[in-house]
């Protein structure tokens, strides 16, 4: 009898493993928001970020290089958890302090490259292709 509820015990904690790894396995997806290039329909295939928008999350900018035309306005949107900012490379704005879920625009009248940064965060790095 001994043996029988061992060998229950021991096949139920089997199957509570096995569970619980095909559930951390299924839960840890890679993240494929911005796989697709360019800036796209609005919204996003991929539910990203529309048309002219940048979203901050994963500690990056996606997409990582827009392009526009001269006169577009871009609106970044912070989804992530920290304070991010979106900063001119050459000083030619700075958004300040943009929280969770606060955004930013800018009109950008001239076409150029325009790369900018998060000063709070400097590894992450982007820009604003205008034509």
């Amino acid at each position: 009898m001994k043996t029988i509820i061992g060998s229950k015990s021991r096949m139920l904690i089997n199957i509570a493993i096995l569970f619980a790894i095909f559930s951390i396995s299924n839960s840890c997806t890679k993240n494929t928001m911005y796989d697709t290039p360019g800036p796209g329909p609005s919204p996003g295939p991929k539910g990203g970020p529309g048309t002219n928008e940048v979203w901050i999350q994963g500690m990056a900018f996606g997409p990582a290089t827009i392009t526009v035309t001269a006169g577009t306005t871009i609106k970044w949107t912070n989804k992530d958890g920290v304070a991010h900012t979106v900063t001119s490379s050459t000083g030619l704005f700075d958004s300040g302090t943009i929280s969770n879920n606060g955004t930013y625009s800018l009109m950008f009248a001239t076409a150029g490259t325009f790369p900018y940064y998060c000063a709070v965060h400097p590894g992450m790095k982007a820009s604003v292709v205008v034509e």
